[in-house]
C-alpha cells in the first residue's frame, strides 16, 4: 500500500500555509490597528488655528518668549567680566555662569514633548515663562555666586523648552497654507536674539548695570505668560504617559556630562584632567545606553528616537548642527578677538552684530514669500554658500588695522545666509511630519543648534589655542636680526615689545583660522541639503505633513 505524500506547493504543505496566512492575517491586524489608533488620536486633536487678535496676541507672546530665551544665550556672554568683578569670582568660576545654565536646558530640549503631552502644552509652555522670569529676577539679586549658579540651572531647565514648544505652537496657530510665514515669524526670534544679544548687554553693562542683563526679561516673561494662559488652547488633552526613569537619568548623566566635557575641557587639557576624563565616560556610557533604552527596553520611551527614521528630520538634524555652530560660534569668537586685539569696547564690539540682524530682519519677509515658488533646498544651499563666503570675507579682514565698518560686508552677507537656512529649514522639516510628529521634530532641531553652538565653542577654541602655538613659532622664526624689519623695530623698542607683537600677530592668525574653520563647516554642509525631501507646500485646507493612512 503506497501512502501519498502531503500536497505541496511552492515547497510548503499545507498546514504550513495556513499557519502562515494566519500569522499574516494577524500581523495585518495589529498593523491596521496601530495605524488606526494612530489616525483615531490625529482626529481628536483639535484645530487650534487662530485667526484675528488672538492670533495677533498668542504670536506676540510666543515671540517675547522666544526672544527672551535666545537673547540669554548671548547676552550674559557680555557681561560675564563685570559679573565675575562684582563677585569676587575667578574666570574659571565665571564660566560656570553659562555653563550651569546650557547643561541644564540641553537636558530639558528633548524632553519637551513628553512634557507637552504629560501636562498639557498650555500648561507647560507657560510654567516654563514663570519659571524663566522668576528665576531672571533672582539671577538678578544674587549676592553670591553659588546663589547665581543655582539660579542659572533652574533657568536653564525653564528656558530649555522654550523654543522648541513656541514653534509648534507656532505651527498650529497658522493655518497649514501658511507654514511659512509661521517659521518665518519665529525664525526672526530665533537668529536675531542671539545677533542682539551682545550689542544689548554691552549698552545694559556699560551704561547701567550688569544685574539688567537678567531683569530685562521680566516684563516680557509676565506678558507672555498672562496672555498665553489666557489666549491658548491645546490641541491634545493632556496624557498621564508614564515616567520612563531610566531614560531620563540616562539622558540627563549623557546630555549633561557631554556639555561639561565640552565647556571644560579645553582649560583642563582635556583627558589630561582626571575629572573631564571620567565625565567623558560617563557620556559614552550614558548615551549609549540611552539610545539602546528607548528604542528596545521600554514601551514608553521619554524621546522618541525613531523619529529620525524620517529622513528630513535626520538630514535637518545635522544641518541644524551646523547652523548652530555657524550662529553661536561667530558671536562667540568675534568679540573675543575685537576685545582682547583691538580694544572695542563691550558696547562697541557687540554693536557688529546689528549688521548680522538688520539683513535678517529685511529678508525673512522675502524668503517667506519663495518658500511657496523655491525649492525650500535651494534656499537651504544658497544659505550655507552665503554664510561660507562671509566667514571667508570676515577671516580676510581679521587684522591690526581691522576697524569696525572693516567686518561689515561678511557681517551683512553672512546675515542674509543665516535668514535663508531657519526658515527653509524648519519649513522642510515640518512639512514632511505630522501635526503630531511636529514637537518631536522641533526638539531635535533646536537640541541640535543648541549642540552645535556647544560643539562649536569648544571646536574653535581648540583651534585658535594649537594655531595661536603653529603662527608664534612661525611668526618668531622670521623675528631674527637678520630681518631689516626687525632691526628697524628694535631701535624704537625692546625685546619684551618684540615679543608681545609677535604673540599679537600669531592670535590675529589664528583668530582668523577659526573664522575659516567655520566655513569649511559651512561649505561642507551643501551637498548635505540633497539629502533633504522634496515637497510641495500644503494646498488651503490641506493638513500639514504626509498623506494620512486611509482606513476602510
Amino acid at each position: 500500500m503506497c501512502i501519498s505524500a502531503p500536497h505541496r506547493a511552492g515547497g510548503l504543505d499545507l498546514d504550513e500555509r495556513h499557519r502562515l496566512a494566519r500569522v499574516a492575517r494577524v500581523g495585518r491586524s495589529a498593523a491596521d490597528g496601530r495605524a488606526a489608533v494612530r489616525i483615531e488620536r490625529e482626529a481628536a486633536r483639535r484645530d487650534v488655528t487662530e485667526s484675528g487678535i488672538r492670533r495677533i496676541l498668542i504670536v506676540t507672546g510666543v515671540m517675547a518668549a522666544a526672544l527672551m530665551q535666545t537673547l540669554d544665550s548671548t547676552i550674559t556672554n557680555v557681561a560675564l567680566p563685570t559679573i565675575q568683578g562684582n563677585l569676587g569670582a575667578s574666570q574659571e568660576e565665571g564660566t560656570w555662569i553659562v555653563t550651569a545654565y546650557t547643561i541644564a536646558a540641553i537636558v530639558v530640549i528633548p524632553l519637551t514633548p513628553w512634557l507637552q503631552l504629560r501636562f498639557g502644552r498650555r500648561n507647560y509652555f507657560v510654567a516654563s515663562i514663570v519659571g524663566f522670569t522668576i528665576a531672571s529676577l533672582v539671577c538678578g539679586s544674587a549676592g553670591s555666586l553659588t546663589v547665581l549658579i543655582a539660579a542659572r540651572v533652574v533657568q536653564g531647565a525653564f528656558g530649555g523648552g522654550l523654543l522648541a514648544t513656541g514653534q509648534s505652537i507656532m505651527r498650529d496657530t497658522f493655518p497649514p497654507k501658511q507654514l511659512a510665514l509661521s517659521q518665518g515669524i519665529f525664525a526672526l526670534g530665533a537668529i536675531m536674539g542671539p545677533a542682539l544679544g551682545p550689542p544689548l548687554g554691552g549698552i545694559l553693562v556699560d551704561n547701567y548695570s550688569w544685574n539688567l542683563v537678567f531683569y530685562i526679561n521680566v516684563v516680557p516673561g509676565v506678558f507672555a505668560a498672562i496672555v498665553l494662559f489666557v489666549m491658548l488652547r491645546d490641541p491634545d488633552a493632556a496624557r498621564k504617559n508614564p515616567v520612563d526613569v531610566v531614560g531620563v537619568l540616562l539622558l540627563a548623566a549623557g546630555l549633561g556630562s557631554m556639555q561639561y566635557v565640552l565647556t571644560e575641557g579645553e582649560p583642563h587639557y582635556w583627558f589630561a584632567d582626571h575629572v573631564t576624563a571620567v565625565m567623558a565616560a560617563v557620556m559614552a556610557i550614558s548615551l549609549a545606553g540611552f539610545v539602546y533604552w528607548e528604542l528596545f527596553g521600554t514601551r514608553n520611551p521619554v524621546v522618541d528616537l525613531r523619529i529620525l527614521r524620517n529622513r528630513s528630520v535626520s538630514a535637518g538634524t545635522v544641518l541644524a548642527l551646523a547652523l548652530g555652530a555657524a550662529i553661536f560660534g561667530s558671536t562667540y569668537i568675534l568679540p573675543q578677538f575685537t576685545q582682547s586685539l583691538l580694544g572695542f569696547t563691550p558696547s562697541l564690539s557687540g554693536d557688529l552684530f546689528i549688521l548680522r540682524a538688520v539683513p535678517i530682519l529685511l529678508v525673512t519677509p522675502i524668503i517667506i514669500r519663495l518658500m511657496g515658488k523655491v525649492d525650500a533646498r535651494v534656499l537651504l544651499a544658497a544659505g550655507f554658500v552665503l554664510i561660507a563666503w562671509g566667514s571667508v570675507l570676515q577671516a580676510g579682514v581679521t587684522t591690526s588695522e581691522a576697524g569696525f565698518w572693516s567686518f561689515g560686508p561678511a557681517l551683512i552677507i553672512t546675515g542674509i545666509g543665516s535668514a535663508m537656512l531657519f526658515t527653509p529649514l524648519s519649513i522642510a522639516v515640518l512639512g514632511a511630519t505630522t501635526p503630531q510628529e511636529g514637537p518631536k521634530a522641533t526638539a531635535f532641531i533646536n537640541l541640535a543648534l543648541q549642540l552645535g553652538g556647544s560643539i562649536s565653542i569648544a571646536a574653535l577654541d581648540v583651534i585658535i589655542d594649537q594655531r595661536w602655538t603653529f603662527h608664534s613659532a612661525i611668526v618668531g622664526a622670521t623675528a631674527t636680526l637678520s630681518s631689516p624689519v626687525i632691526r628697524d623695530f628694535l631701535q624704537h623698542a625692546d625685546v619684551d615689545q618684540l615679543a608681545t607683537f609677535v604673540n599679537g600677530q600669531a592670535a590675529i592668525l589664528a583668530y582668523a583660522d577659526a573664522t575659516l574653520a567655520i566655513a569649511i563647516v559651512c561649505a561642507a554642509c551643501v551637498p548635505l541639503v540633497l539629502l533633504m525631501q522634496k515637497r510641495k507646500p500644503p494646498a488651503a485646507g490641506a493638513q500639514a505633513g504626509p498623506a494620512r493612512p486611509k482606513v476602510a
